[in-house]
This record gives structure tokens, sequence and C-alpha cells, in this order.
């Protein structure tokens, strides 16, 4: 018994890094295709204006963003919706987060009566206040 006692074990100090770089691996190939996925949405030309920005409250919770595209079809989250799917969701939204900011991005194309009846839609569901989404002036030089 003494002799097990007696001798001493070094300690492993080797970290066995097979595993982390295949989970790294998998990782990085899961990044890579999903990254195109993320950055893809409706594309719409917004009017330029000179108007002011919005200063929206960093506590408050994230706007949503209502788009008009110029066939009149209605977006949230780059998905579209039916008129009756966008009251439905905006009371939801509002009755839960009544300090969300609804915001309506209307396409430079669009109608005129489209982008109306989106803040229609929104003011049907509740929500006071919508704000429309421009661009900046962009210099051409």
């Amino acid at each position: 018994m003494s002799k097990y006692r007696d001798r001493k074990r070094k300690p492993i100090a080797e970290i066995n890094v097979v595993p982390y770089i295949d989970v790294m691996l998998v990782l990085l190939i899961i990044f890579m295709v999903t990254a195109p996925l993320l950055t893809e949405g409706v594309k719409i030309d917004l009017p330029q204006t000179e108007a002011n920005p919005v200063e929206f409250n960093p506590e408050s919770p994230e706007p949503m963003i209502l788009s008009v595209d110029e066939d009149g079809q209605l977006y949230i989250d780059d998905l579209a919706k039916t008129p009756e799917q966008v009251l439905t969701y905006a009371k939801a939204l509002y009755s839960r987060k009544p300090k969300t900011d609804f915001l309506v991005r209307g396409a430079k194309q669009a109608a005129y009566d489209d982008v109306l009846q989106a803040m229609v839609l929104l003011k049907q569901a509740g929500v006071e206040t919508v704000s429309l989404v421009t661009e900046p002036i962009q210099d051409k030089k």
C-alpha cells in the first residue's frame, strides 16, 4: 500500500481541442449559410425628404415597421401580410406593448391611397401615433 501512495502521478496538463474545433467548424458553416438569408428583405425605394429624424426612446420596444411596396402589398418584418393579418398583429402588439413605435415605409412608387390605407389599418388597431419612414436627401455630385 505504501508503494501506491509513494508513487506520484503527474497531472495531465493537455486539453483535447479536437471537439472544440469540430464545434467551431459547424458554427462557421451555419453562420455562412444563414448570413445571406438575414440580409434579404423587401426592396422598397423610399422617398427622400429633408424631414428631421424621429427620436426614439432607447427603453421602448423595437418599432413595428409596416412596409407598402409599389403594388400595394403590405409587409411586416419582410413577410407579406393581408390587411386583416396586419390589423390583428397591430392590435395584439399594441395591447401588449403600447409604447411601441409604429412606422409605415411606403415605396416612392406606391399609390398614395395604399400608404394611407396602411396608416388607417394601424389607426383601426388602436395605435395613437404612426410615423412615416423616408430617406435623407443624398447630395448628387
